[in-house]
């Protein structure tokens, strides 16, 4: 048993202390299977959020109507969630309520695939209703029971399926992919945000050339934001290894860059990324283009920043087939660090100084001037002191 389980058999001690069955269940079971590190711990057990609040002392309410409670041990969130069915689901996206219930095997029945519905007990041993045993050993995604109803109940099931095939190097079986392909319409129904978190999850794993070539083939573009018409695009975009990059923004960068959007604000907003997302995109992209036609500058480095050269330099060394290394990270922050200033604050001289030195009033003549300036002592034509750029001043007309 993996350490991670080791450290939460307290907790699973304690309810079944009390009298609760209680068990660990979900992808932590699946990865220890699978030989995967283990992320969350999660527990499913008989005792209702009620009294899993009375029976330890820290716990965060965050959906005990739905049957969910995080205990806090050791400084470790443990998510418990009781024993549950759900009712009918509501515009294929959530259950209208749930039920909670006695047995284990109907709790894990209500699942999505068969490899996320094993359960583990105290021992080690895994509960195993849904053979998702064996279809981890053949690396299969199946759903528990029938595929049309997992993916009639909620609909991202259908974008999940293609994420897991991407984390674990799994292929879909038959009636998983078909039933995908026969309900991929129900994708309407699912807001912008819910698949973007399954598409980006399906970029970064190391299997995103099958997972993106399963979003092509399968129909799913037509109901993906600004993808309707670009089922080739995206099937060449699947012959590249995005998972080698380190950020969504850069995965963006390369993912457009490839299929070729226009527009490139208005594709990101219907995915419903951040402003601050959409602007380190556009970045970029914009410098992606500039290191295309030359080696990094003093300058684009300066306007750039530290941040987006590394990154536009990872998706430029992607696309290009070279190796992003170490070296090369080194090599650009080096040249970076030995700038002589890396912002405009950083200027020896302001818009006032200006004035003084030439007797002017404020206008479009000191942007222009500073612009200037700031160019000079990046380029290391002028010493970054007051007294340098007022002599640069004198010698040089700027006008």
């Amino acid at each position: 048993m993996n350490r991670e389980f080791q450290e939460a058999l307290p907790v699973l001690s304690k309810l079944k202390k009390h009298g609760f069955e209680a068990y660990f269940v979900g992808g932590s079971v699946r990865d220890q299977l699978l030989g995967k590190p283990i992320k969350d711990v999660d527990i499913a057990s008989s005792a209702t959020p009620d009294q899993v609040q009375q029976l330890f002392q820290k716990t965060v309410d965050i959906g005990s109507e739905h049957g969910t409670v995080i205990v806090i041990e050791n400084g470790i969130h443990y998510e418990i969630t009781t024993f549950r069915t759900e009712s009918a689901y509501e515009d294929n996206r959530r259950p209208s309520g749930v039920t909670f219930v006695s047995s284990l095997k109907e709790d894990l029945k209500r699942r999505d695939f068969t490899i996320n519905a094993m359960a583990m007990d105290e021992n080690g041993s895994i509960i195993d209703y849904f053979n998702g045993r064996e279809d981890a050993g053949k690396k299969r995604i199946a759903t528990v029971g029938s595929p049309a109803e997992r993916f009639s109940e909620d609909a991202l099931r259908m974008m999940r399926a293609v994420r897991f095939v991407s984390q674990l190097g799994f292929s879909l079986s038959e009636g998983t992919h078909d039933a995908i392909v026969s309900h991929i319409s129900l994708l309407q129904h699912i807001s912008a945000e819910r698949k973007t978190a399954e598409f980006e999850k399906t970029m970064a794993g190391s299997g995103c050339s099958e997972g993106l070539r399963l979003i092509a083939e399968t129909g799913m573009t037509e109901y993906l934001p600004g993808l309707k018409e670009k089922k080739q695009q995206i099937l060449q975009a699947a012959e590249l290894p995005f998972y080698r990059l380190s950020s969504n923004e850069e995965r963006w960068t390369a993912f457009i860059d490839v299929i070729g959007i226009s527009g490139i604000e208005a594709f990101l907003k219907k995915w419903k990324l951040s402003n601050r997302q959409i602007g380190a995109i556009r970045q970029n992209l914009l410098f992606l283009e500039e290191r295309r036609q030359s080696d990094w500058t003093k300058v684009n480095l300066y306007r750039a920043g530290l941040q987006c050269a590394l990154q536009t330099e990872a998706v430029y060394c992607l696309l290009s087939g070279l190796p992003f290394s170490e070296s090369k990270i080194r090599e650009i922050k080096a040249q970076y660090h030995s700038l002589p200033v890396h912002t405009k604050k950083e200027l020896a001289v302001n818009g006032n100084d200006l004035m003084a030195f030439e007797g002017r009033n404020p206008g479009p003549w000191l942007s222009e001037y500073m612009e200037k300036i700031e160019l000079a002592v990046v380029n290391g034509q002028v010493e970054n002191s007051k007294e340098a750029i007022k002599e640069m001043l004198k010698s040089c007309n700027l006008n």
